[in-house]
């Protein structure tokens, strides 16, 4: 205990970070320390490119391209399945429905329902 004055605060049982006028109050209350001191530097965020549920990164960045690439790309795509047309001739795959009728095998129509 460094004075008489410190020894009658602890038998009283006083906060060191209480009394104005400690180093521990000081030092809990930002005081006295000027120097090196300013503004705080802020930390600018770092960008992290992430991909997006149902779109792979890959997919993102094509879409990011400039116009012009993309043209070029798209120009080069076109001349290769043009290329496949001429040299093998294009095999003709439907996109529709397999059956005829227009309704799943398993799945009952309600109007074939509502017929019978």
């Amino acid at each position: 205990i460094s004075s008489a004055k410190c020894r009658c605060m602890i038998n009283q049982r006083k906060k060191s970070s209480k009394l104005v006028w400690t180093q521990a109050w000081r030092r809990l209350n930002k005081k006295g320390k000027d120097e090196g001191s300013g503004r705080k530097k802020s930390r600018r965020a770092v960008k992290a490119q992430r991909a997006i549920v149902g779109a792979s990164i890959e997919d993102i960045k094509k879409r990011r391209q400039t116009p012009k690439a993309r043209s070029i790309a798209t120009e080069a795509a076109l001349k290769e399945v043009k290329d496949r047309k001429k040299n093998g001739g294009a095999k003709n795959y439907s996109t529709g429905p397999k059956n005829k009728g227009g309704v799943a095998k398993n799945q009952k129509s309600s109007a074939i329902s509502k017929a019978t």
